[in-house]
């Protein structure tokens, strides 16, 4: 006799039935407090790969390992109990093989209870989608701008602004939607190309630089919050200046250790009233 527990969380099945329907809200997160805060307002958070950049202030994403995604993806399930958890499989950890792909993702998602990975590639890798749909592994695609292929792309560029590299973009999102995958990221594309593509799939697409039109959208946390430095992607709209507010509580949390003035007796244990 199994016994089966009620799901809270939105599922990859929910998601899927939003196209159409609503816009998916996304963001990243890789700690626990953050979780905890984005829980109530999403329907999808994502363990991203940016987690390197943005954590461990690395220069791009290439060295994040399968098991710091893992640690990082388990703290952000123990912390929500609402959103559908998404994890980034790191560059090296699924483009050597589908079986490499799936002994990794399988590791990922026992490690930290998450609902699906995520997986830059064209076309290329949709037999790798295939794959790991076939075997219990949702997947969430990931064409336009690549950051895992920095390198070959030439850095961090627009994609898709050429009739060529359009349709190359659209072949690629057409064939991870038909290998079975549950939506496609669509990062820093050509507007009416993210537009087009949006159309065209069956499957929710999720825009990052790409379209209004899409059907999600998804940026960088630390992005929206001002506490990515001075610089805010174009992609990006800066909706709080967090930084600020943390730079004024450390300032005063200095002072007054400084002053004497903290901490009080009242901070203080075997003190009587």
């Amino acid at each position: 006799m199994s016994v089966h527990t009620d799901l809270k969380r939105i599922s990859v099945p929910q998601l899927m039935a939003c196209k159409g329907q609503r816009k998916i809200a996304s963001l990243t997160a890789y700690t626990a407090p953050f979780a905890r805060l984005l829980d109530d307002y999403l329907d999808m958070i994502l363990i991203g790969d940016s987690t390197a950049m943005v954590g461990y202030g690395l220069p791009n994403t290439l060295s994040i390992t399968v098991d710091q995604m893992a640690a990082h993806a388990a703290a952000v399930v123990r912390s929500t109990q609402k959103a559908c958890i998404i994890v980034d499989m790191p560059f090296g950890s699924y483009q050597e093989s589908t079986q490499q792909a799936f002994a990794n993702a399988a590791k990922v998602l026992a490690a930290s209870g998450a609902d699906g990975i995520k997986m830059e590639g064209g076309a290329v890798m949709a037999d790798t989608t295939r794959f790991l749909v076939e075997r219990g592994v949702p997947v969430l695609a990931h064409v336009g701008l690549m950051p895992q292929y920095v390198h070959t792309m030439g850095g961090f560029k627009a994609q898709g602004m050429t009739d060529e590299a359009a349709e190359r973009i659209l072949h690629d999102a057409l064939a991870h939607e038909q290998a079975g995958a549950f939506g496609v990221v669509l990062e820093g594309v050509a507007e009416a190309l993210a537009r087009r593509i949006t159309k065209t799939l069956k499957i929710p697409t999720i825009g990052i630089g790409a379209s209004p039109d899409c059907d999600g959208q998804i940026l960088v946390t630390e992005d929206i919050l001002g506490l990515s430095g001075a610089r805010i992607p174009k992609f990006a709209r800066q909706f709080a200046d967090v930084g600020a507010v943390i730079r004024g509580a450390v300032e005063q949390y200095a002072n007054g250790v400084r002053d004497g003035s903290f901490p009080g007796l009242e901070n203080c244990f075997g003190v009587k009233k």
